[in-house]
């Protein structure tokens, strides 16, 4: 039996996903952020050392890490599906995909987090216009042109195809979610690129996707 520790709002909403895609039995052991600030509780660190998630146990064996959880459970127990044959035209995107979104995608996403919170910050009277000055500008020069600039090119991607690798969807396409999904939430993705919403309409209406919310809980990014 595959066991998923996931963390409430996270990443690992994708591994359910990905298992109700592939009709699997799973069990799921979840894990709350801490009200404090939000991060990934100690217990996370009893499973895996780094205390991220998702952590799959897969009877004894323990693996983290979004990309190499779904590379593993397609290869053990995909026979195929959601993926694309080596030999196709469309393999060598469907592998791009697959590594941009861990890689490439979440860099200028994570940093707009960072820069929020160092913008907002508690801190005393006289700081504050320095710590709110940095974190703007560093968003204003830095951050949001990069996200800017991965949006478009999202967008004009998903012009060649209704999938990132083709006419069908993959785990390319699952692993891509998220940070669509936290673009739209907090990185300004809006009506002006039709195409990434039309992606998130068309993955939040699947009947494996609605389960996995169902089992996993509430998902607000």
């Amino acid at each position: 039996m595959i066991t998923v520790h996931h963390l409430n709002n996270s990443r690992s909403q994708r591994i359910l996903w990905l298992l109700e895609e592939l009709s699997l039995p799973y069990e799921i052991v979840s894990h709350t952020r801490t009200a404090a600030d939000g991060l990934a509780p100690p217990s996370l660190r009893a499973v895996h050392p780094l205390g991220k998630a998702p952590v799959i146990d897969d009877d004894g064996l323990v693996l983290a890490e979004s990309g190499a959880i779904v590379e593993y459970l397609m290869a053990r127990y995909g026979d195929g599906r959601l993926s694309v044959d080596p030999g196709a035209p469309e393999h060598v995107r469907f592998v791009y995909w697959m590594h941009y979104a861990e890689g490439s995608a979440m860099q200028p996403l994570v940093l707009k987090v960072i820069f929020d919170q160092i913008e907002s910050a508690r801190v005393p009277f006289f700081v504050r216009p320095i710590s709110r000055g940095i974190g703007r500008a560093v968003k204003a020069k830095l951050v949001a042109p990069e996200i800017n600039r991965h949006l478009d090119f999202l967008e004009a991607e998903l012009g060649r195809s209704l999938w990132f690798a083709g006419d069908e969807m993959t785990t390319a396409d699952i692993l891509m979610s998220f940070p669509i999904q936290a673009a739209a939430a907090r990185a300004g993705l809006d009506s002006t690129r039709p195409r990434l919403l039309g992606f998130l309409d068309r993955i939040e209406s699947r009947p494996a996707y609605l389960r996995a919310i169902e089992r996993g809980g509430a998902y607000a990014l």
